[in-house]
């Protein structure tokens, strides 16, 4: 594949030089491409097997301020004149976008993924996959209390992205994942409840056993039987790091780039201000080794280096690409994300909260009465005003104990004053994409009985 991928590089290169010489003042031009095998086995038997293999091009010229994308799944030589003559007539015939912009030759990244370590060259054979999911299904059936099962998954998946730019970027990298997962339901009749677990790697052998990963699902779904109802009022909510992740996500969102452009954040304001309890600290790092969304450069070329978002609660930085960055007057700082048919967005990377001095288990113990969150459902998040209200599950807590199971209540804050009193407790894991860990937020509203 690494072969592969360098024929690739050249056949950017090649397009971008004859898109210039066809009338492009500037352009650029990305090349995904892809295997992927999954495989899902329910009740012992297989439920479904997927295969899917393609490569995708994406186009982007610049006619003075006007620019146009165009993508197309042939890659052949032959066809790219007829595909830059078509980006040309689109741009000519687009209004003038004065933010859109290449780098300049000084942002351009050299770093290559190899010390990312994001590759592994391992293609399972469908039977692996089978016997993978059969067994983390067994392993979650096994559970004394489990009835059922929405099946074991397993699956792979290989990648290749390259990038050229007519400002002289030239860059590629592949990628791999693998993953299993199941949901087990426990419980009958109307008294039924659903958990899962799983595990996706860059490398086939960090995978967690399937056995395990079954178990611990089954275990899950056991323990949601049977919840009870809760009173309404004002307590702490531990966030357990499955759903802590989500606060992440709201804050990513807060400081993208394009929020803050069109001034519909509640945190447009908030540069260098405090905005989180002051022990915590927020980082954004492409460079993680192993680390799930880990890249060597954005979907511009741009040298991506880790950022400190929030240090000791202080807010100290937006999420930007070129064309947001040139909006605001500011520097990108190489978050751009791109596929093959839209011009580049925004996103963050390996995203966490970093680890803070105290353990799980000391977080939980002076709470009297509260929640411990493993579930959220629906999105009632106000990217405007912050106001944040979602239906929950989880587990009571009762004198610094988990006492018994809870569900179908609604838990209510706003993120603003949820960031304010948010405490990180000292066990961090990077198991996803973003990570945070077990996260206590006090003051926010259950609304139970």
């Amino acid at each position: 594949m690494t072969k592969n991928l360098s024929e690739k590089q050249s056949l950017l290169d090649d397009l971008i030089k004859r898109a210039k010489a066809a009338g492009a003042d500037a352009c650029d031009a990305i090349l995904v491409g892809g295997t992927s095998t999954s495989v899902g086995m329910r009740g012992g038997e297989l439920e479904e097997l997927e295969r899917s293999e393609g490569t995708d091009l994406g186009l982007r010229v610049f006619v003075g301020q006007q620019q146009a994308m165009v993508s197309a799944s042939d890659i052949r030589p032959s066809e790219f004149d007829m595909l830059i003559s078509r980006a040309l007539d689109m741009a000519k015939n687009s209004p003038a976008e004065p933010y859109a912009t290449l780098a300049s030759a000084d942002m351009l990244s050299n770093q290559t993924a190899d010390d990312l370590n994001i590759w592994d060259a391992q293609e399972p054979d469908v039977e692996v996959l089978k016997d993978i999911a059969l067994r983390a299904e067994k392993a979650a059936l096994d559970v004394e209390g489990v009835t059922n099962s929405d099946g074991g998954h397993a699956g792979f998946s290989h990648a290749s992205i390259a990038l050229a730019t007519s400002n002289g970027f030239v860059g590629g990298y592949n990628s791999s994942s693998f993953s299993i997962s199941v949901s087990a339901v426990a419980g009958e009749g109307v008294h039924m409840e659903r958990d899962y677990d799983y595990s996706s790697k860059h490398h086939f052998n960090d995978l967690s056993n399937a056995e395990v990963i079954g178990r611990h699902a089954g275990e899950r779904a056991v323990k949601r039987l049977n919840p009870k109802k809760v009173p309404s009022g004002q307590f702490p909510i531990i966030y357990d790091p499955r759903v802590g992740n989500s606060l992440l996500g709201h804050f990513a969102d807060a400081i993208h780039g394009a929020s803050i452009a069109r001034k519909s954040s509640f945190l447009q304001n908030h540069m260098n201000q405090q905005i989180f309890a002051d022990s915590i600290n927020i980082v954004d790092d492409p460079h993680v080794v192993k680390g799930l969304k880990s890249k060597p450069f954005d979907a511009e070329g741009l040298q991506n280096d880790r950022l400190d978002l929030v240090e000791d609660g202080v807010l100290q930085h937006w999420l930007l690409n070129l064309s947001t960055a040139k909006q605001l007057g500011l520097t990108s700082n190489g978050r751009a994300t791109r596929g093959t048919s839209s011009p580049p967005g925004i996103g963050s990377t390996n995203l966490y909260i970093a680890a803070g001095t105290i353990s799980r288990d000391d977080m939980i113990k002076d709470i009297k009465s509260g929640l411990y969150l493993t579930e959220l459902v629906g999105m009632g998040v106000n990217g405007i005003t912050g106001d944040y209200s979602r239906g929950a599950a989880g587990f009571w807590i009762e004198d610094g104990e988990i006492a018994y199971p809870v569900s179908e209540i609604t838990i209510a804050g706003n993120l603003k004053d949820m960031f304010l009193n948010m405490t990180a407790a000292d066990d961090l894991e990077f198991k996803y994409g973003t990570n945070a860990p077990t996260l206590r937020l006090d003051g926010m509203t259950i609304a139970g009985l």
